[in-house]
């Protein structure tokens, strides 16, 4: 285990990375004709709004009891996202990330929809972000959200200035792919994101790295308990205590609501359907036990956690839980970061890169 070099007073024996310059939401807005900077800040909806462990401004739009739809090249707050076609790339030129950086001069990315067929039968859409390196890093978004997720097209953006190609898609149930959206879930999302790193071990593309934000850190980390075809997994945000969170979105009184009528309509402020979380579901989550997936991660495959100490939605102590059960663990915490890391871009990238190159 191993943990930064800074103490904070809020957490005792508890390590911070600070960051090294002064907080600024626009430090990795990365310049493009094609793409509005994705990293600007937002205000953050009220308590009674945060439905989403990716908070309000990483969710797309719902639909009704099925999935959560989105158009294909607008984001969730309507800026314009790049994709290429079914039939080709497309190519765009992104300069390179104010991180330390090998190079300084521009490149190409290219950008590939791939559509992957789960275990299930269903359609999983993402894009290849190509970068210039043959191996890959898969980045899997969190809690009813997509890979047009800030946090996630800020990892990309940061990943591929550094000639590291990046793979980011939609879980069954989200975004593009097919299927309905499910509370809990955990074990078919693992099924996924097999399916995913299958994909491109049947193309002789080595999958280098899986990174997850929120609920994705759990699915990475489940996956590596189960899998040993990739080294190195990022948890960035994770959630360890599965049972916590869970009376803030559905109300404390929700064990004895769906006992009585077998499932929960979670609804907006303004009374507008999200999702519906049925007994099933909801003990698929109650009975997902992350310290057996811990303790079932290969000693050879490294972990790194990343959290943010001011995290409002998944508790900065549950990193230190994600320590203490992991054998080859290295734990970062970012000294200020919230959930979505919206002023701490650039120290999230740094030390996502630095991990990927230190392996």
């Amino acid at each position: 285990m191993a943990v930064s070099a800074s103490t904070s007073s809020t957490l005792p024996l508890l390590f911070l990375h600070r960051a090294t310059t002064s907080p600024n939401p626009t430090a990795l807005s990365f310049t493009s004709s094609l793409r509005a900077s994705p990293l600007r800040s937002r205000a953050a909806a009220s308590p009674t709004e945060v439905l989403a462990d990716d908070l309000p401004s990483d969710t797309p739009p719902v639909g009704e009891g099925a999935g959560i739809p989105m158009p294909s090249s607008i984001g969730d707050d309507g800026e314009q996202l790049l994709f290429g076609t079914t039939a080709g790339k497309e190519t765009f030129v992104r300069p390179c990330a104010q991180l330390h950086s090998s190079f300084s001069d521009s490149f190409n990315v290219s950008q590939e929809k791939i559509v992957i067929t789960n275990s299930h039968g269903e359609k999983l859409f993402g894009v290849l972000h190509e970068a210039g390196s043959k191996d890959i890093v898969v980045l899997c978004h969190g809690f009813r959200s997509s890979k047009q997720s800030k946090t996630i097209a800020g990892l990309t953006d940061a990943l591929t200035s550094e000639k590291i190609s990046v793979f980011c898609f939609d879980f069954s149930g989200n975004g593009e792919s097919d299927g309905t959206f499910q509370y809990g879930n955990y074990y078919k999302e693992v099924s996924d994101l097999h399916a995913v790193i299958q994909y491109f071990k049947e193309h002789q593309r080595y999958t280098r790295a899986i990174a997850g934000h929120s609920k994705g850190g759990d699915v990475v980390i489940i996956y590596a308990s189960m899998y040993q075809d990739v080294s190195s997994i990022i948890n960035i945000s994770g959630r360890f205590d599965l049972k916590r969170g869970i009376g803030e979105r559905l109300g404390n009184d929700y064990m004895e609501r769906i006992s009585k009528h077998g499932f929960i309509d979670v609804e907006q402020k303004t009374g507008h359907f999200m999702y519906r979380v049925t007994k099933e579901s909801l003990m698929d989550r109650l009975n997902t036990d992350m310290q057996t997936a811990c303790m079932s991660i290969d000693p050879n495959c490294r972990v790194l956690t990343v959290h943010g100490s001011d995290d409002d939605v998944v508790p900065s102590e549950d990193a230190l839980e994600f320590d203490k059960y992991i054998c080859n663990h290295k734990l970062h915490v970012i000294e200020g970061a919230d959930h979505r890391y919206a002023f701490h871009q650039l120290e999230l990238a740094n030390i996502v890169i630095k991990f990927i190159r230190s392996g």
